[in-house]
């Protein structure tokens, strides 16, 4: 218990420092902005309890408006990903449920698993997230643009992570 505690508190710090220092200059031609940080609420344990994933996402989220100016955006993007995210797991969940002590990874469940489960909760974070941002209908396509290849690129990355950092 203490052993996983202490990983996800680095690894909210390591993800935070990551987002904000480095992936919040990139921006590729203005369509294309990574967020890395939603790893966080995607890798959080099986068993953590809901209203645990809300909080940890408000903060996470909050974090990340704080350094990035954007009072609430990332909050409200993040929360709602960690709403969705035990729907996500009870509709991909196996027929015998998830074993106990694995998380949600490639390791454990695979590559098809782990796309899925990550490409759904990251587009609905990108969706709710540059939406609110733009917070008109008029840019609907550009704006649907920005989201699908975000999502792309973060999707990209959070896999990579998976097979260069989160192996045995």
């Amino acid at each position: 218990m203490i052993k996983v505690l202490s990983h996800n508190i680095l690894r909210i710090i390591v993800l935070v420092s990551f987002q904000v220092f480095i992936l919040n200059n990139i921006q590729f031609s203005g369509f294309v902005n990574p967020y890395f940080y939603v790893l966080f609420i995607l890798l959080l344990p099986f068993q953590t309890p809901g209203w645990l994933v809300l909080s940890l996402g408000f903060v996470l989220g909050l974090t990340i408006d704080v350094f990035s100016n954007t009072p609430g955006l990332h909050a409200s993007a993040t929360v709602f990903m960690a709403f969705l995210r035990p729907l996500v797991l009870d509709y991909f969940a196996p027929r015998d449920g998830y074993v106990t002590g694995t998380f949600p990874r490639i390791y454990y469940y695979g590559f098809g698993w782990f796309f899925q489960y990550s490409a759904i909760l990251i587009l609905a974070h990108h969706l709710f997230l540059f939406y609110i941002e733009v917070f008109r209908l008029s840019d609907f396509l550009l704006t649907f643009y920005r989201v699908i290849l975000s999502s792309i690129f973060t999707l990209f990355l959070v896999v990579i992570s998976q097979y260069f950092i989160y192996r045995r």
